[in-house]
């Protein structure tokens, strides 16, 4: 594959020309960004996937929806069925995707929405006899189309964007200058123990400029494992026979984090739509024992595996330091934004 990647490169080259070309005519107003007047946060990244992007957005689901009317708005990737959705009692994962079912799942209260073209999906929200105070935009750092009012950008420790190339010889969307539209840059799936001196190195190497904030999270594993009726400690289930399966970007430290054998794991690309022939794998693999997933993936798997077998384990996103200046940003912004609206 690095080999592949290698003979790439020249491509590389045609792909960050396209996209440098392309932000030079959205930042000097050659190609036409829309803004909204009310309070719209995207969150994004520069790399393809797996920088923590879910936990992310439901942090700040969180943060904002027990004051304002909170809307999530996603592309809905490799869901079947096109155009703009608002998520209602009768949607599943196939028809909005993974990730805006589990946010329509988890928070009853919000609106969740998807459409490939935000533009069209912000103004059909902003429609809505209940039209949302904020709207948080889900992956949409490239979509230039929008100018949203906050910028989030999310890198994970292990793959800092100044390390990365672009497509296709590396994992990188657009060039590693994109990064400075974000106003707070988040360093993502940190150790726990991450050291002041190794805070400064990264923040040497991100090169922060003075008008953005640089952060610094981890993932927290929840204490349970969830089934549909029931739930249990994972410290019970650790030396438990059991199956784990997994479909998203870089799935190591839930594999990890759950302390099975290499047997007993099952690996799937990132938002894989299962096929009867996978659960037929799936089945046969795990037998009688409980099938462990995550939460992106039990969304596809419900109702696909017997209910009492399956589980899925939550994550969330935890800061390591001034998770309390995070928080005050984002109320900040949106408060000011909601008084000038």
């Amino acid at each position: 594959m690095n080999f592949i990647r290698k003979i790439l490169f020249p491509f590389s080259i045609l792909y960050s020309a396209i996209a440098s070309i392309r932000n030079y005519c959205y930042d000097n107003g050659l190609l036409k960004s829309y803004s909204f007047n009310l309070p719209i946060i995207a969150v994004g990244n520069l790399s393809v996937g797996g920088t923590g992007k879910t936990p992310q957005i439901e942090f700040l689901i969180r943060l904002l929806s027990n004051k304002y009317k909170v809307a999530t708005l996603s592309r809905g990737y490799k869901r079947k069925s096109s155009g703009f959705i608002l998520a209602d009692a009768n949607v599943n994962a196939k028809i909005i995707g993974d990730e805006p079912y589990q946010y329509f799942t988890k928070f009853p209260d919000i609106q969740v929405a998807v459409d490939a073209d935000r533009k069209n999906g912000i103004e059909q929200l902003l429609s809505n006899s209940s039209k949302p105070d904020v709207i948080l935009l889900d992956d949409a750092y490239q979509h230039r189309r929008v100018k949203a009012g906050f910028y989030i950008l999310l890198t994970s420790y292990n793959e800092l964007y100044p390390d990365g190339f672009q497509l296709p010889t590396g994992n990188l969307r657009e060039n590693r200058s994109g990064a400075k539209r974000a106003n707070v840059i988040v360093v993502t799936k940190c150790p726990s123990d991450l050291s002041k001196q190794e805070q400064e190195i990264i923040k040497r190497k991100l090169a922060i400029l003075p008008n953005q904030t640089l952060f610094f999270s981890t993932i927290e594993f929840d204490d349970y494992v969830y089934s549909e009726n029931e739930k249990q400690l994972v410290s019970e289930i650790q030396n438990v026979d059991k199956l784990l399966l997994a479909g998203i970007a870089k799935p190591q430290s839930f594999f990890a984090h759950l302390q099975s054998d290499k047997k007993a794991c099952l690996t799937f690309s990132d938002h894989h739509q299962f096929s009867e022939k996978d659960l037929l794998e799936i089945k046969n693999k795990a037998q009688n024992n409980i099938i462990i997933t995550t939460e992106k993936d039990y969304m596809r798997l419900k109702g696909s595996l017997p209910k009492e077998q399956l589980y899925f384990l939550p994550i969330k996103t935890k800061f390591l330091f001034e998770g309390d200046n995070f928080d005050k940003k984002i109320i900040n912004y949106v408060e000011s934004s909601t008084r000038i609206g």
